[in-house]
């Protein structure tokens, strides 16, 4: 009937505008979180519509969906050292505690080229390869796996080092190498691998920023307490990316103007394919 039809549309738009304020302001960083919970709300909506029409394989179904997407959210938000209300309504900010951009780089980043880290390579008797959201984009898992395999070829002891958070849908980074076929055993979780960094020769990290700054130790920082992979202990870290634009958080990452640290300014994959022709011709 008309009214109920009335009903209906309002019920609509009510929801679309609900959805779009609820949504909107999260950035990229925590959409993981969110789409875990949304995931959740779907199966909770299957499971009342199952009651509804009495159809005990929706009950069911829809209650495993639900479940698994709460738990989920909840190892997520535990997995950043945040509340669930926090990223929903919370808003990353550079806090005072947190230094601008020249103050934290102000002309002591290092460029560097494919070659001087195919020396690096030469040296090395322990690498580790940390992707991030820049490796998805750039399509360069396929391109980092054969890079991993020259260099085992060639001696060196390559692991994966992988954050809980790291890209834009949870387990991002493991569907993107095990999609390039990677072996499981060498993707190694944040907790396991972050002691061992300290005996690491190389880090390559591609693509990834709030994940990897050390600012995080900082309580009063913007991402302060958020647990972070300790690649600033490595013996060097070569960083992928197109430029020094922030992260999430917007804020600068003082791991980039580090001793230890070069940055390698390139595209993910091209980074990678001339790393691989440069570490063959070496």
């Amino acid at each position: 009937c008309p009214s109920s039809l009335g009903v209906y549309w309002t019920l609509v738009i009510v929801a679309s505008v609900l959805g779009w304020f609820l949504v909107n302001p999260i950035g990229g960083a925590d959409m993981p979180v969110v789409i875990a919970l949304l995931n959740s709300y779907s199966g909770l909506a299957a499971c009342a519509t199952g009651f509804v029409l009495s159809n005990s394989v929706l009950i069911i179904a829809g209650a495993l969906v639900g479940a698994s997407g709460l738990i989920l959210t909840n190892i997520m938000c535990k997995a950043m050292n945040r509340s669930l209300g926090n990223v929903l309504f919370g808003v990353l900010a550079p806090t005072s505690a947190d230094a601008t951009a020249d103050e934290v780089y102000g002309g002591r980043v290092k460029a560097t080229s494919a070659e001087e880290v195919a020396m690096l390579f030469d040296n090395a008797r322990r690498a580790v390869i940390v992707p991030g959201y820049g490796m998805a984009v750039a399509q360069a898992q396929h391109a980092v796996r054969d890079l991993a395999n020259l260099l085992e070829s060639r001696g060196v002891e390559v692991e994966y080092a992988i954050h809980p958070v790291a890209g834009r849908m949870p387990g991002h980074m493991n569907v993107l190498l095990a999609e390039a076929e990677v072996p499981y055993e060498k993707l190694q979780e944040m907790d396991h691998i972050n002691p061992s960094f300290a005996q690491t020769d190389v880090v390559l990290v591609i693509g990834a920023n709030d994940v990897v700054n050390p600012v995080a130790r900082d309580p009063n920082s913007a991402i302060g307490g958020m647990p972070i992979l300790d690649v600033d202990k490595a013996q060097t870290v070569v960083v992928i990316k197109r430029s020094l634009s922030p992260g999430f958080a917007g804020i600068p990452n003082p791991l980039f103007a580090a001793d230890n640290c070069l940055m390698f300014f390139a595209d993910g994959k091209k980074a990678i394919l001339d790393l691989v022709a440069a570490v063959k011709e070496g």
